[in-house]
C-alpha cells in the first residue's frame, strides 16, 4: 500500500492540476465569472482533497481485504472513480446551489458536469500517477493456519 506521504502528494497534486484545468473551463462552459467558478472549484477541491484521502485509504483497505492486493484493473479503476464522484456529488450539490444562487436542477447539471470531467480526469491522473510513482511490491500473504485473522 501507499505511504501517508505518498497519499498526501497524490491528493494535493490531483487537486492543483484539476483546479488549473476546471476553473477556466467551467467559467467558459457555464457562462459565469471565472471568480465565482474559482471559489466553487476551490471549496470543492478542499472538500474533495479530504474525501480523496479518506476514500482512497478505505478503498485500498477494502481491496486488500477482498482481493489481497491494491493493484487496480481498468474495470476497478472505473468503479473507483464513479463511486468517488457519487459521494462527492451528494456533498457538493447544496453548496453549489447556494453559492452561485442557482436552482437545484441547474446546480445538479453543473455538479454532474464537474463530476464527469473529474471522473475522466481521475481515471487518467491515477493511471499516470501509478506509472510515475509505482506501487511498492505487495507482500506475499501468508496462508498459514488462519491465526490472527
Amino acid at each position: 500500500m501507499r505511504t501517508t506521504k505518498d497519499r498526501i502528494r497524490h491528493a494535493i497534486s490531483f487537486e492543483i492540476i484539476g483546479l488549473i484545468i476546471v476553473t477556466p473551463l467551467g467559467g467558459w462552459a457555464f457562462g459565469m465569472p471565472i471568480h465565482d467558478i474559482g471559489i466553487v472549484a476551490l471549496v470543492s477541491a478542499t472538500i474533495a482533497t479530504l474525501w480523496n484521502y479518506l476514500y482512497n485509504l478505505l478503498f485500498d483497505h477494502a481491496m486488500l481485504r477482498l482481493a489481497g492486493d491494491v493493484r487496480k484493473s481498468p474495470a476497478i479503476r472505473v468503479a473507483h472513480a464513479v463511486l468517488f464522484e457519487i459521494g462527492l456529488l451528494l456533498v457538493l450539490l447544496p453548496f453549489i446551489a447556494w453559492y452561485l444562487g442557482v436552482g437545484v436542477l441547474q446546480a445538479l447539471m453543473m455538479d454532474v458536469s464537474f463530476a464527469v470531467f473529474y471522473m475522466v480526469y481521475a481515471f487518467v491522473f491515477n493511471w499516470a500517477y501509478d506509472v510515475v510513482f509505482p506501487l511498492p511490491a505487495s507482500p506475499v500473504r501468508s496462508r498459514g493456519t488462519g491465526a490472527g485473522r
